[in-house]
């Protein structure tokens, strides 16, 4: 983990202490009502098959999404925030986790 990241993790962290305990408020999380899902995955330079299963989407998702017939909603627009602006550490989170599930299944 790099000092940048780690600081920034560090930094969330005291801020998360101070709102347990008392001394300043939580700020109001800003997820914009429409997100536009071809932009980030063209940034990434993944096709739409590529992008949806990296990230946990369907194809069907992504095409929706991408032609409007509907739109990512709550928790997805977040999700697609945190991916627009670390791709990689999204990977890397997903990527453990899937091996760590791997090993879980030859344990048992």
């Amino acid at each position: 983990m790099s000092k940048k990241a780690f600081d920034k993790i560090a930094a969330g962290l005291t801020e998360a202490l101070e709102i347990a305990r008392g001394n300043a408020k939580p700020t109001k999380l800003y997820v914009p009502a429409e997100i536009n899902v071809r932009a980030i995955r063209k940034k990434l330079g993944l096709s739409q098959d590529d992008f949806a299963q990296e990230f946990g989407f369907t194809i069907n998702q992504i095409r929706d999404w991408e032609q409007g017939r509907s739109r990512p909603l709550d928790g997805l627009r977040a999700y697609l925030m945190i991916i627009e602006k670390n791709p990689q550490a999204v990977l890397n989170l997903l990527r453990s986790s899937a091996k760590i599930a791997r090993k879980a299944r030859k344990a048992a």
